[in-house]
């Protein structure tokens, strides 16, 4: 697997568990977890857009 697809793959795994403690946070009213959460979401988009621009440029 090259970098860039890993990149993405972890990326996306980043932004759906950050979506989970972000939802987590707001029922449970905890915001530091929906902090979290959210930074979490916002850190694996840029992961995502990091492998994305990886695969580009490998071509």
């Amino acid at each position: 697997m090259s970098n860039s697809t890993k990149d993405q793959t972890m990326g996306k795994l980043h932004e759906v568990k950050g979506k989970i403690k972000e939802a987590t946070g707001v029922v449970l009213d905890k915001p530091k977890l929906e902090i979290e959460g959210h930074n979490e979401k916002i850190m694996g988009k840029i992961q995502n857009k990091v492998g994305q621009i990886e695969k580009v440029l490998e071509k």
